[in-house]
């Protein structure tokens, strides 16, 4: 069975497009144009504002002209992760695949974070059933690396009352409140050394591991890439001098790292204690993540001699740094029993042009004094290491309002359609919501979603009867919104 066959096919038949086209963050250029020839060929009014977010709007059903303006809310961008490292996702289609009651892709991250919502809310205004009062449908640019297109939605865009931001990943939840964040990134200035020739060179390489969201999955304890590579270098340097030819680890702020390598040089006399060191330090990962780390691999191979390797101090002090630097959860919610508070993600370390390397981090908080705690934390060890550092803007925690009229329509629907009353949670994770209240201070808003797994890992993927569900909860939500007057 292919996904444009499932149900609700009204919605599959969508996302099945939207697979099909690539859209990274910062290369949404062709699921725009997706998106408003979608509106064109319906007859449905759109536009893309000066970031580059698409509005959509459609009349109110006839009777239903008073009711409060609803805005479906999505994003456009999807995080691109792959096995293949060779995998080109900015010309490339995502191959799915049904496996069972799941949807998932083949090798690559599936896109269901927020391909789903945008179909779903794309679905909505061209179902030809539905009761609904007027819509409006934002779908934002370049969510998952900045939240660029929430950040910069202007006031007057919108002119809805209510909100249903459709990026939450879990079934039978309904969400009104999330983290706040911000990105903290450490710049290491280096000069090039000749390669001693002396020295015996490795390279040391982590690979497939799960990763996985680093708000959503950041308290199951997974393995980190970055920090595994630093820690074998850690104790190798404690025995002799360790010198850096080349390092790479982790891609993106808000993905767990589950892959990283080094080449790294050791005194020829040194050569098999390295080895003797490599084959402990797997035993000891082995035990440490047995049961949760299954397809976790790490190798350690003998390479040609490079010619230049990171100058000797720069490399002492990046091993030092990574291997102090924090990561994973720093404090649970007091309010919400088992909801991470605060924690931080040692997402990516990069060589880049210039003699330079960046580190770059993000942290999270629902308390936004101690999300800048741990931002300034994280930018004291680098600082300690003679790194430069520097903070993005960062964006605010939303603040739950348990008196939500949305969030009670949502509740009620779903509890209507499938007898069971959905938990009303906060999540760890960065919506967007904590945005448009910024210019949009009155706005009620509530987030729910199908179940997905895994996300912003090639392992990700989306339960089909939890679509389903999703969709109806979805239309009835709607439906009641319309029988409301302003």
């Amino acid at each position: 069975m292919q996904v444009k066959d499932l149900q609700p096919k009204a919605v599959f038949g969508i996302f099945d497009e939207i697979t099909k086209i690539p859209r990274p963050s910062k290369k949404e250029e062709k699921i725009r144009q997706f998106i408003l020839d979608y509106a064109k060929t319906h007859g449905i009014d759109a536009h893309a504002d000066r970031i580059g977010n698409v509005i959509l709007r459609k009349p109110a059903t006839p009777g239903h002209e008073n009711a409060p303006t609803l805005i479906l809310q999505g994003h456009m961008d999807m995080v691109c992760e792959s096995n293949d490292k060779s995998f080109d996702f900015t010309t490339t289609p995502i191959h799915t695949i049904v496996d069972g009651e799941w949807v998932r892709a083949d090798g690559t991250t599936l896109g269901a974070d927020n391909g789903i919502g945008v179909a779903a809310a794309l679905a909505a205004l061209t179902d030809p059933d539905l009761v609904h009062g007027p819509l409006e449908v934002l779908i934002t640019m370049d969510e998952e690396t900045g939240m660029t297109g929430a950040n910069n939605l202007e006031k007057g865009e919108l002119t809805g009352t209510m909100l249903i931001n459709l990026d939450s990943e879990d079934d039978a939840e309904v969400f009104v409140g999330c983290a706040g964040g911000i990105d903290t990134v450490a710049t290491f200035h280096y000069s090039r050394s000749f390669a001693p020739a002396d020295f015996h060179y490795f390279k040391f390489d982590v690979r497939d591991g799960l990763g996985g969201h680093s708000g959503g999955d950041i308290h199951l304890g997974r393995a980190n890439a970055n920090k595994l590579v630093a820690r074998f270098l850690f104790n190798l340097m404690k025995k002799g001098e360790v010198e850096i030819c080349e390092i790479d680890g982790g891609n993106l702020r808000n993905a767990i790292p589950r892959a990283a390598h080094v080449v790294f040089g050791v005194h020829t006399s040194k050569k098999e204690d390295v080895r003797i060191a490599f084959n402990k330090y797997v035993a000891d990962i082995e035990k440490e993540y047995k049961g949760l780390e299954t397809t976790l691999k790490l190798s350690l191979d003998s390479v040609d001699k490079p010619d230049f390797t990171v100058d000797s101090a720069t490399s002492r002090n990046l091993i030092l740094a990574l291997y102090c630097a924090p990561h994973g959860v720093v404090s649970m919610s007091r309010d919400i029993e088992g909801l991470v508070e605060t924690s931080t993600n040692l997402a990516s370390v990069k060589m880049a042009d210039g003699g330079r390397i960046l580190v770059t981090t993000s942290q999270r908080s629902s308390v936004d004094s101690r999300k800048f705690d741990i931002a300034d934390q994280v930018e004291a060890v680098f600082t300690l290491a003679g790194a430069t550092v520097e903070h993005g803007e960062g964006y605010p925690a939303w603040t739950p309002n348990l008196d939500s009229t949305v969030m009670r329509l949502a509740s009620d629907a779903y509890e209507e359609l499938y007898g069971k009353r959905p938990a009303i949670k906060a999540i760890h994770a960065g919506l967007e919501c904590s945005l448009f209240q910024q210019n949009y201070p009155g706005l009620d808003m509530v987030s729910f979603g199908p179940t997905l797994r895994d996300v912003h890992s090639p392992s990700e993927r989306m339960h089909i009867p939890a679509v389903e569900r999703f969709w109806g909860q979805l239309r009835r939500t709607i439906e009641k919104v319309a029988d409301l007057r302003k």
